[in-house]
């Protein structure tokens, strides 16, 4: 299933993503640090939902109380609803 998600508080506007039996693919962040979040997209890539939130959530950047990756974690949980 095919998801969008449009961040708040971070530099990125929208993510992107797949999840398909449970696990995440295709993710792509629209705006923000290119390669990092090229790194974080990459390092989930098959990993299941769950493992991703559990690792990605509460993660700030720069005292904004939420980052990227914790943009992707909520997505995620969001999507599992």
């Amino acid at each position: 299933m095919e998801k969008s998600y449009t961040t708040e508080g971070v530099c990125s506007e929208r993510i992107f993503f797949t999840i398909d039996c449970g696990r995440v693919s295709h993710v792509e962040f629209v705006g923000g640090c290119e390669g990092n979040l090229q790194g974080v997209a990459n390092l989930v890539e098959g990993m299941e939902i769950n493992e991703v939130i559990r690792r990605l959530s509460g993660i700030d950047c720069s005292g904004r109380g939420t980052s990227c990756p914790d943009q992707l974690a909520r997505a995620l949980e969001e999507a599992k609803d």
